[in-house]
């Protein structure tokens, strides 16, 4: 553990706020600055009315940052949830975005209150039965979905060239969306993807201080004002937000539960998919927290529940633990949750004080901000990392996106997990260790020994995991695969990971057996067969 994480750990809570008040305000007014625009872009890709990612935002900084278990997550709509989230408009709906809104909404309640269950039941450790690849798979299925979504809004293109369009058909249409782009917006908007894109390349610190989507509004609203956006036709140039005030009302419907199949399909999305990218985000986010505390996720997940509640009653966005804003407050300074805290606050003033300035904001800027957001998830690095870790990890990842595209998130990752349990069974793990991992644990000379046989795989992690932390920081413990036929990436990668937090805590983890292993690649955490 480094210096600075020994010498001084943070106070939480009233003494917290007053020790870090001004490191928190700025962190929490830069994240703000990224937030709102990017709140915007994704209530409206989701097509909900644009002002709800607000208010989802302002309940994650207000309310969830007090509660939560995770010091430095903010709270707030994801863009990977777009794809479920339009997804449910458009099946409630049936052509009627308000009503499919409404009826959305019914669903993301229960769906909320199935995830302060989960964090009650302290089920947030079952995130690690997810194999990795699948969940690559699905992110970056959602990043070409996202940029199939905002190419038409890139191109300023009528909205009802894309309603009722799968994800595979908006790809097959964009020849036609380019043919109808409405170029005079267009420019601004390609102008906006290039800085968005090329912003991660500038070396200059003292412009890097600046948020991009920041720049991008400096740049798109003077723009639109000169070219008169606000005039032109058609009337979806610009974004529309109206009156807090206005859109303040209990806006939910459980009238959905009538369709019944759908209202089950999304209920389960909502709750898993959200889930999941919480969880992996409060776990990104402390391997990167300079003071090297450990988040509550169990907790965390009731306090997004609770968010996500009071979210879907006012017709507010699902709100999860979001990982580029979490980033962008831990690389600004913030140190506790009042960071998020002031995050929601300077949303909520600036939609009081200067709301009409949200409406001079074009549409195809927040496209550019959500194109960026998809290729990054799924960028052409993604899928030759995974390449490098093994074949058979592209494959399941690849596999995944396919079913995803063609029918929705839940059948793709299914159907990754199972292609995964195939694929593990050709190499030679046993049926019986598929949900049961067969552990030897023994403390020996003050030392732990861990020994694990038949496999080690991400279906029976969750039993090597509990095991694991069962143990007390300031130990040597061996984990011995020695008697494995098959160890995965998954359990690599997540051993990797207890290695790291382990032994941040004064302990060592050796991990032996491996030798007579054969690795399907070159990776040092690809999976491993017994030869």
């Amino acid at each position: 553990m480094n210096s600075k994480a020994k010498n001084f750990i943070p106070a939480d809570g009233l003494l917290g706020l007053k020790q870090n008040f001004s490191t928190d305000a700025v962190s929490g007014f830069i994240v703000f600055l990224l937030a709102l625009p990017l709140s915007l872009g994704i209530a409206k890709a989701s097509d909900f009315p644009p002002i709800m990612g607000l208010i989802t935002a302002i309940i994650g900084g207000l309310l969830v940052s007090l509660i939560s278990g995770s010091r430095l997550t903010i709270k707030g709509p994801a863009a990977g949830l777009i794809v479920i989230v339009a997804g449910s408009v458009a099946e409630f709906g049936n052509g009627d975005a308000i009503l499919g809104w409404k009826l959305a909404l019914g669903a993301m309640f229960i769906a909320a209150l199935i995830q302060v269950l989960f964090g009650l039941l302290k089920l947030g450790r079952f995130v690690d039965f997810f194999p990795i690849s699948a969940i690559r798979g699905m992110l970056a299925a959602i990043g070409i979905i996202i940029i199939a979504k905002q190419i038409p809004v890139l191109l300023n293109n009528n909205p009802a060239l894309v309603v009722g369009k799968s994800p595979l058909e908006l790809l097959a249409n964009i020849p036609i969306f380019v043919l109808n782009a409405n170029y005079k917006v267009t420019i601004i908007g390609f102008i906006c993807l290039l800085i968005m894109l090329s912003w991660p390349h500038i070396n200059n610190k003292y412009v890097k201080m600046f948020p991009v989507p920041l720049i991008v509004l400096f740049i798109a609203i003077p723009s639109g004002l000169l070219m008169d956006f606000a005039h032109l036709e058609p009337s979806y140039t610009l974004v529309k937000i109206g009156n807090l005030v206005d859109n303040i009302n209990l806006n939910l419907s459980f009238e959905g539960v009538s369709q019944t199949r759908t209202f089950i399909k999304y209920v389960i999305m909502f709750a898993l998919v959200g889930t999941i990218e919480s969880l992996l985000t409060v776990k990104a986010i402390d391997l990167v927290d300079p003071f090297k505390r450990k988040s509550n996720a169990n907790k965390d997940l009731i306090a997004i529940g609770v968010g996500n509640v009071f979210a879907s009653l006012l017709g507010g966005l699902p709100m999860i633990s979001e990982v580029a804003r979490s980033s962008s407050n831990v690389n600004n300074g913030g140190k506790t949750r009042w960071a998020n805290f002031f995050h929601g606050f300077f949303i909520l003033a600036f939609l009081l004080l200067a709301s009409p300035l949200l409406e001079m904001i074009p549409n195809t800027a927040l496209a550019a901000m959500l194109i960026t957001v998809g290729i990054k998830l799924a960028h052409p690095r993604e899928f030759i990392q995974t390449y490098k870790i093994g074949k058979e990890q592209l494959l399941i990842s690849l596999v995944t996106i396919f079913f995803t595209l063609y029918e929705d998130l839940l059948v793709g990752v299914a159907v990754g997990i199972v292609l995964n349990i195939i694929i593990h069974f050709i190499n030679g793990a046993p049926i019986s260790s598929l949900f049961h991992a067969s552990i030897d644990l023994y403390f020996e000379k003050n030392n732990y020994y861990l020994k694990i046989s038949k496999s080690a795989i991400f279906s029976n992690y969750l039993g090597i995991k509990n095991k694991l932390e069962a143990i007390p920081y300031g130990f040597i413990i061996t984990i011995d695969l020695s008697k494995t036929k098959l160890v995965d990436h998954s359990v690599m990668e997540n051993l990797e990971i207890f290695k790291h937090d382990y032994e941040l805590n004064g302990g060592t983890i050796v991990i032996i057996g491996l030798e007579n292993h054969i690795p399907l690649s070159n990776h040092p955490l690809a999976s491993r067969k017994s030869s």
